[in-house]
């Protein structure tokens, strides 16, 4: 394999498996809900599982975690060809870069998705949970009394709980928001002309 193939696909295969090792970790060594905490309260490892997509939303019943599942597999080869699109068309080495941490995260998911109900003995195929472990709430404290509806309720920054996998794709898309005008940046074809051109004798 050439290594315009190699690194990209090789950054994306130590992703999904460090991900993939962690997640094995968690189920094997923690029950749901136990907490580990390595950052006092501020970071922790906090077992959960998600049935749907981000930040715990859901199609509903077997026959919309069997769509959102095929969807994903679906978004996963499309990425990845989009992935070998730019390898072969020589893009920007830092968006191809990126996309290979997109492609790893979703591939990551996709993999709890498909097969861990079979592996652990929950589901069926394509009706499994995805692991998710980190959580980092960094601020606490409560919403002004004034705020309508809210007010006066806890208010916890940063409250989602995410995975390696989940990571890879955040920073893969904020890489590129970042750097869109580098990675996108279209070379202009200068124009020849008789006049512009340095004649040697």
């Amino acid at each position: 394999m050439k290594a315009s193939y190699l690194k990209p696909f090789l950054l994306a295969f130590l992703v999904v498996l460090a991900d993939q090792l962690i997640k094995i970790w968690v189920r094997g060594n923690m029950y749901m809900g136990q907490e580990i905490h390595f950052l006092g309260d501020r970071g922790m490892l906090l077992y959960t599982e998600n049935n749907g997509m981000a930040f715990g939303w859901e199609l509903g019943g077997v026959a919309g975690k069997l769509a959102l599942t095929l969807f994903r597999i679906v978004a996963v080869g499309g990425i990845g060809y989009g992935l070998y699109y730019l390898i072969k068309h020589k893009h920007n080495r830092g968006l191809i870069l990126c996309v290979a941490l997109i492609f790893a995260g979703a591939l990551g998911n996709i993999i709890d998705s498909t097969f861990y109900g079979i592996i652990y003995g929950y589901a069926p195929i394509f009706q499994g949970r995805v692991v998710d472990m980190f959580y980092f709430p960094l601020i606490r404290g409560h919403y002004p009394t004034w705020v309508p509806k809210v007010g006066g309720d806890p208010f916890i920054f940063f409250q989602p709980i995410f995975n390696l996998a989940d990571s890879a794709i955040s920073v893969g898309v904020i890489l590129i928001l970042i750097f869109q005008n580098k990675y996108f940046k279209k070379e202009e074809e200068v124009a020849s002309s008789p006049n512009s051109e340095v004649v040697e004798e």
